[in-house]
């Protein structure tokens, strides 16, 4: 039997939390980030194993984050420690995602996008397209539903796209749409609408700051990884 190895032991580039201090929380997976909350693992099995057994036996975050502290308590190895950084950072993401991104407010990050669309959404059965617009001080004028269905050049004209940029004179935009599957990976057919959008942006003087694709319980960023 081959010896038991901590994360520690792993190569660099393998471990989760210098992945996650490398290419950023979203590249990682639900069992990579769980592992960081867990930050060690015991009785013979790693972070990354006890995070792995709790989403096969809770079926997800979600089924994690309603399990009792006594259900939790349930798998080997997982301690009163380890039942406390897991729901107190559920908890907090659970109190970020509650927090709306009103008219007036700044935008921050992606993340501020992606919490805000979420609920809406994060397991919608259709495509959904929405243009944001922003001042010039990147506070939300407001978000306009641009088309429904499936993402196609068709159906995301930039005419459709840019005639409520015009009539609230907005200084920039962010583009957000869903993916039903669940991956937020952008598709070809992503790119090209992006692509075919910021140039038009460019021409009319507006900004596009980002493109979010949302997923289920995770998103993507056009600008967080420089396809912008």
């Amino acid at each position: 039997m081959a010896p038991y190895q901590t994360i520690k032991d792993w190569p660099e580039a393998d471990r989760p939390r210098e992945k996650l201090l490398a290419m950023g929380a979203q590249s990682l997976s639900e069992t990579e980030l769980l592992a960081i909350i867990l930050r060690n693992g015991n009785a013979g099995k790693s972070a990354i194993d006890h995070a792995r057994l709790l989403l096969q036996q809770f079926g997800g975050l979600r089924g994690i984050d309603e399990a009792t502290a006594s259900e939790i308590s349930g798998v080997k190895g997982i301690g009163p420690a380890k039942i406390a950084q897991l729901k107190a950072c559920l908890e907090i993401a659970k109190r970020i995602g509650s927090q709306k991104w009103e008219t007036g407010q700044p935008l921050h990050s992606a993340a501020d996008v992606y919490h805000h669309f979420r609920e809406n959404l994060g397991r919608a059965k259709r495509e959904f397209f929405y243009v944001v617009l922003l001042n010039n001080k990147n506070r939300k004028i407001r978000e306009v539903k641009v088309s429904e269905g499936s993402l196609t050049a068709s159906l995301v004209h930039p005419r459709e796209v840019y005639n409520p940029v015009i009539r609230e004179s907005a200084a920039s935009v962010i583009f957000v749409h869903n993916h039903p599957s669940g991956d937020p990976a952008p598709s070809a057919e992503d790119i090209d609408i992006t692509k075919r959008l910021k140039e038009v942006g460019d021409v009319m003087g507006v900004r596009v700051l980002d493109h979010v694709v949302i997923g289920h319980d995770r998103y993507f960023s056009f600008n967080d990884r420089g396809m912008l």
